[in-house]
């Protein structure tokens, strides 16, 4: 795996993500150094939400279709109600999810986005974090919930909320730098 400066991560959302959810490890990782890509179901822009109304947009870099998961060291998964919700429905940014764990590569899901981690069965088994109120889904699913900022296993960085984002992308970057996770079981 690269160092951070020579990494592509591949950040996948659409309408209704946390706005900082999104927009924090976009720039932060970008600060570091890496190439980062937004990608979203349809091309032009996506609406973000802040906290109680709708906020800022952002480009979309590439559809669904376009992705080429073997292009990318590191899937980021914002949260928001809305956002994970929309994707956990959709069969190619499942595929997408699964391409990523597949092959080993980092997956960081933050607040609600381990819904999408849900769907393809990868929380079983693994300390997982997350918003609160999903807590109990990611316990039937049968991951172990724990209450801490960050949380990585086997190569799946997980995070509560906007209050992590912090910890969040410093585990991204010490993830991706660590290398690829081939140990952890097929989703």
């Amino acid at each position: 795996m690269p160092g951070i400066k020579q990494s592509r991560i591949l950040i996948m959302a659409t309408n209704g993500f946390e706005q900082s959810e999104l927009t924090v490890p976009l720039e932060k990782l970008r600060g570091f150094g890496a190439e980062v890509k937004v990608a979203s179901p349809e091309s032009g822009k996506i609406r973000g939400w802040d906290h109680t109304d709708w906020g800022e947009e952002v480009a979309v870099d590439l559809t669904l279709d376009q992705v080429r998961v073997e292009d990318y060291d590191a899937l980021v998964l914002p949260g928001g109600q809305i956002n994970p919700d929309l994707l956990r429905v959709e069969d190619t940014a499942l595929e997408i999810l699964r391409g990523f764990l597949n092959g080993g590569k980092v997956v960081a899901a933050i607040c609600h986005a381990p819904w999408l981690l849900i769907e393809v069965d990868a929380v079983r088994g693994r300390e997982v974090t997350s918003y609160k109120s999903i807590k109990t889904d990611v316990m039937n699913a049968g991951g172990k919930w724990v209450d801490r900022p960050v949380v990585a296993d086997k190569g799946i960085v997980t995070s509560r909320n906007p209050g992590d984002l912090d910890a969040f992308v410093e585990k991204i970057v010490e993830e991706v730098e660590e290398g690829r996770h081939r140990d952890r079981p097929a989703a």
